[in-house]
């Protein structure tokens, strides 16, 4: 039987391992990335993954941090 998962997570990640994270997972958001991690880690199906707070991209973190 399938079972739906709901959660917020909230975390702190620094300049350079955002972008180290991403050019591992060859992605350009951060919603992509954690989108693959979950699918890779625990095999997740119809992931949904919403950025509430916080830039999305290595472009939207420059503009925070100018």
């Amino acid at each position: 039987m399938d079972v739906k998962i709901k959660l917020n997570v909230s975390f702190t990640v620094s300049g350079s391992g955002l972008e180290d994270a991403l050019a591992e997972y060859d992605e350009l958001t951060v919603t992509g990335m954690l989108s693959e991690m979950l699918d890779k880690s625990i095999a997740c199906d119809e992931i949904q993954v919403d950025i509430a707070e916080g830039p999305n991209s290595l472009e939207e973190y420059d503009k925070q941090t100018s």
